[in-house]
């Protein structure tokens, strides 16, 4: 093979570059060239004449060689292949022998002369082959155990997350109520160096008040030693009392606890639901604060767990309600399709799902950016005069009763009526995301926290 590649480079060269032919022509006297090679030999020479015979050719421009053109491709093709195998090849780094064998109680791969060596003398040895299976086997077994590992660090990670999470939504609290200790106790030492300043000043004024006067008690006495009656013309002040001189404490501390809890509604939010992320569909994105869902169109790798949806594009709230009333709004914005409402707590999470009270859902939908139904059976068309933004859910469990309206003026949109046996969980499908024309989210809406004293 050796012997005949070189041959080849032999044959194949151009007589001019001393090169393999690039675009070869040939020429009336048989001789080929590259292209460019006789085409600048012509312009040196100012004439046409062949480089080797000096034969002249009529030509101007001289036919391509396509046998000797195929020749080369498949030359280079066939070197290429040549040399790939080469490269697959492992060789010893001793002897230069091909790999062959592999010794199972030194752990090395052997050519056909390390086989025989010393060294390896009564060793066990195997084909190659073989023993890439067996390792092939036990790196299936490590990597499976690898994958096990990095679950665990991945739930772990979450975990730390979460921790981590609660951690800084604390740290606002603890950094609130700092700044607010840091305000009161500024207001405290403002107002005792403002009634330390008056103070001060009262007591020089008393000073002086206390001079006269004493100069005055002095009068006094010396016109009484006298025997004179100008005494009775002395006017004497009673010296003047001081108010708004202590620290107004009931002002400092006074309901000290409630307003400062007072104050904090203005950072604190309450949301009536949350969401539940253990529930999400692997293509759902559920917020830090529990709040919006999306569908991001890129699945997670999320446990496979029974509470998750799979393949509906869904998620719970966290809370299921047994009784009582209750009542949450979700934005839904100018989203084209979505799903709200609520779901018995026993359906099944996998599977294909199909939304009615029959199976357990009490939900409106909307679909194609226009068109609204209530999911029964079969569905309930629904005529809106305006395209709502939020959609307010009641669930009113006592009464079977469960409500949707349109929250910017309470105006009506649907009331489905059923007898309630068991838990119901808030219902959110942002369905399906093709080509990001539904990537908006589903947002619940936080309810405004008021303080009334009575």
């Amino acid at each position: 093979m050796t012997a005949e590649v070189s041959f080849l480079d032999e044959e194949l060269v151009c007589s001019v570059c001393c090169e393999i032919f690039k675009d070869p022509v040939i020429l009336l006297c048989s001789h080929s060239f590259c292209r460019s090679c006789v085409q600048q030999y012509w312009e040196q020479k100012s004439s046409r004449e062949c480089p080797v015979c000096r034969r002249r050719s009529s030509m101007e421009r001289p036919p391509v060689n396509l046998v000797l053109q195929n020749i080369i491709e498949s030359y280079f093709k066939q070197k290429c292949q040549s040399e790939a195998v080469e490269k697959t090849e492992l060789r010893c780094s001793v002897h230069g022998e091909k790999l062959l064998f592999f010794c199972e109680d030194d752990q090395e791969v052997l050519c056909v002369v390390c086989q025989t060596s010393k060294k390896h003398r009564n060793h066990q040895l195997c084909p190659m082959e073989e023993a890439a299976l067996d390792i092939k086997e036990q790196l299936k077994t490590t990597l499976e155990a690898i994958k096990e590992k990095l679950k665990k660090f991945n739930e772990t990670k979450k975990q730390c997350e979460k921790t981590k999470q609660i951690k800084e939504e604390f740290e606002k609290l603890h950094q609130f109520l700092r700044d607010e200790e840091e305000a009161r106790l500024a207001a405290l030492r403002e107002e005792e160096e403002q009634k330390s300043q008056r103070m001060k000043e009262k007591i020089e004024n008393i000073s002086k008040h206390i001079s006269i006067l004493s100069d005055r008690i002095r009068k006094i006495e010396e016109d009484l030693n006298n025997e004179d009656t100008k005494f009775l013309m002395c006017e004497v002040q009673d010296p003047e009392v001081l108010s708004g001189v202590l620290i107004d404490v009931a002002k400092h501390l006074g309901s000290l606890s409630f307003r400062v809890w007072e104050k904090m509604l203005h950072i604190v939010t309450y949301t009536p639901v949350t969401l539940d992320p253990n529930t999400a569909h692997p293509y759902l994105s559920v917020s830090d604060d529990l709040t919006c869902v999306r569908n991001t169109g890129v699945r997670q790798q999320l446990p496979d767990n029974t509470e998750r949806f799979y393949p509906c594009v869904c998620v719970l709230g966290s809370e299921g309600f047994t009784s009582g009333k209750h009542s949450w709004e979700v934005e839904v914005g100018n989203k084209p399709e979505w799903t709200i409402g609520v779901m018995k707590e026993s359906i099944s999470r996998k599977g294909k799902i199909t939304c009615s009270p029959d199976n357990g859902f009490w939900v409106v939908a909307l679909r194609n950016g226009d068109q609204y139904k209530a999911c029964t059976s079969p569905s309930t068309h629904l005529t809106l005069e305006k395209k709502p933004q939020r959609i307010q859910v009641q669930l009113d469990y006592d009464k079977g009763k469960v409500s949707f309206f349109n929250p910017t003026d309470m105006s009506h949109i649907y009331t489905s009526t059923d007898t309630f046996t068991e838990k119901l969980f808030p219902f959110f499908s942002p369905c399906i995301n093709i080509d990001g024309r539904n990537a908006q989210a589903l947002k619940i809406c936080p309810v405004k926290v008021s303080v009334y004293k009575l």
